[in-house]
């Protein structure tokens, strides 16, 4: 990501939910989760979690204290096409193949956490769930030298729109986690395998697992990302995998 001068918080906010609103993205607010006893001299991982189509930025921001309460700042944004009130009675958003500003919005979400709290700049990982992984995918083969990784959950690999949808010499040494369902009625898995393989061919680190579920999220699933993700951070396997208190 792209050098940011920071004035950002010193303080030992409390861990929750918070919501951002990006004054370039006025109707696309991004929910922010803050861990456990964060600790502002540490250089947190920061994900983004894509929600899946109909859903929005709280659907998504429910799943980072499940994938863990301590290890992580998260960045939930919002789709940019709007699909109407849901079964939930809440408004659905979906992530628009063609969305002209979507890397821009990205980076402005990633930007205000920087500002705000203390983000390591070189383990930005984008996190897709359903209809988001093509989301992920898309944003995170595109630039791919900014971020870390990209974790595709119960999704797949977008269409390309008239253009190549990475390219290779970009996309090498990538890693990348793909976890599916093995029951997935909306995405098979031999489709989410494909995908791997394709990524794989083309130099990217993949690891690909599969789960006794659908096209839900198993917990399994945001377990064995956090194990990967933390892998990534902490190589040693006798580090710990949490900031330290103090």
């Amino acid at each position: 990501m792209p050098d940011i001068t920071t004035t950002r918080r010193t303080d030992r906010p409390t861990e929750g939910f918070r919501t951002a609103h990006l004054s370039a993205h006025p109707d696309r607010p991004v929910r922010l989760f803050l861990p456990a006893d964060y600790q502002p001299k540490y250089a947190y991982p920061l994900v983004v979690l894509f929600h899946a189509a109909g859903a929005d930025e709280d659907a998504a921001a429910r799943l980072a204290p499940q994938l863990s309460r301590r290890n992580y700042i998260a960045a939930c944004p919002r789709g940019s096409a709007p699909l109407g009130i849901g079964a939930t009675g809440r408004p659905g958003f979906a992530w628009d193949d063609a969305d002209p500003r979507a890397a821009e919005y990205l980076l402005d979400a990633v930007a205000h956490a920087r500002r705000e709290y203390h983000v390591h700049s070189e383990r930005v990982y984008l996190v897709g769930v359903g209809e988001g992984a093509a989301a992920a995918y898309r944003l995170g083969l595109r630039m791919a030298a900014d971020v870390a990784g990209v974790v595709a959950l119960n999704g797949r690999l977008p269409k390309p729109a008239g253009r190549p949808l990475f390219r290779l010499k970009a996309v090498r040494g990538l890693r990348v986690f793909v976890g599916h369902g093995a029951n997935n009625p909306v995405v098979p898995l031999s489709a989410a395998r494909r995908d791997s393989r394709l990524l794989y061919a083309a130099g990217a680190a993949v690891r690909f697992a599969s789960y006794p579920t659908t096209h839900r999220v198993h917990p399994d699933m945001l377990r064995d990302v956090n194990r990967w993700i933390m892998g990534g951070v902490n190589p040693d396997p006798d580090a710990p995998v949490f900031p330290p208190t103090t």
